[in-house]
């Protein structure tokens, strides 16, 4: 008995150690799945799974809510048998492919923690090098447990479902419960594109010449890169002098037909409207309907 006593300390902390990391994992993407979807479309455009690029969101949220209902049945030890082996084996998948992306960079940042943590491929791989132990020793503890699920198993699948995939669901329909994004209610974004000061983050964006397959690099305010038909999108990368300015509020920028119209916009007296698209394509008819009574309206009461 007492030689067991420590191993089932190494095992506890394992567990509770593993649980943590996925709830939190898992909520930090949930509460942005706009933001999960856009980064999940990074992966399948680099690994090239365009062919699923429309179901994005629907991964977004279920991955998200997955992830944090597994952690949740292993912190409160709901059929552990069979969750320990499902993170045994997500840890043994993510590991890899976060060893693949720390090599080969095909994505700039796996978005493990979303925007809360922003972590380097490297980094993340590590992060999963100590997790991956973690999960082994879980697996293999809870190996002989009774693999049939009792009543109070059931109830709690079903509590934590309902909380992991609702969360995803309302943040999908809604602003998120927590915003760890700079855009949060709140937020002044003139006193905080200020407070960044000039010079201390810059944005350049690189883009493929679909005639001679040469690589270029423009600044946000070039225009050249407008021309879809000759310049094909390769990266973007933030250069900061400053690591605590957070480069999308630097980097805020509004343009109509070329012009930059951010100063107007930001700076006028009034209340203003915007109504941001991922992709126009994929805008639906009806709300294309919607869309058009609003701007009708809008106009009607002055407000555009």
């Amino acid at each position: 008995m007492l030689r067991r006593k420590p191993w089932r300390i190494i095992v506890e902390v394992c567990r509770v150690l593993l649980a943590l990391t996925f709830v939190f994992s898992g909520f930090v993407k949930s509460v942005d799945p706009w933001g999960t979807a856009i980064k999940i479309g990074e992966y399948l455009t680099a690994f090239d799974m365009e062919w699923i690029y429309s179901w994005r969101f629907f991964l977004s949220i279920w991955l998200t809510g997955a992830e944090m209902m597994l952690g949740l049945m292993i912190l409160f030890k709901v059929r552990l048998r069979l969750t320990s082996l499902f993170a045994f084996a997500s840890m043994i998948f993510f590991t890899a492919l976060t060893l693949v992306l720390a090599i080969w960079e095909p994505v700039e940042d796996c978005g493990c923690f979303g925007e809360a943590i922003k972590l380097t491929n490297w980094e993340s791989f590590i992060k999963n090098m100590f997790l991956l132990p973690m999960s082994f020793i879980l697996f293999w503890d809870s190996r002989r447990l009774p693999i049939m699920p009792t009543w109070r198993d059931l109830c709690f699948m079903v509590l934590f479902g309902t909380i992991a995939f609702g969360i995803g669901l309302y943040s999908y329909r809604h602003l998120p419960i927590i915003d760890f994004l700079p855009y949060k209610i709140g937020t002044n974004l003139v006193e905080a594109m200020k407070a960044t000061g000039e010079g201390e983050v810059e944005t350049v964006l690189i883009y493929k010449d679909r005639v001679t397959g040469q690589e270029h690099e423009f600044e946000l305010s070039d225009t050249t890169w407008y021309d879809d038909s000759r310049w094909e999108f390769v990266d973007a990368k933030n250069k900061a002098v400053n690591p605590k300015v957070h480069a999308s509020v630097r980097d805020f920028a509004i343009f109509d037909r070329g012009e930059v119209i951010t100063d107007r916009v930001i700076n006028d007296p009034g209340t203003v409207y915007m109504i941001c698209l991922s992709d126009p394509a994929d805008l639906k008819p009806k709300c294309e309907r919607k869309l058009a009574n609003a701007a009708k309206q809008a106009y009607e009461t002055g407000w555009g």
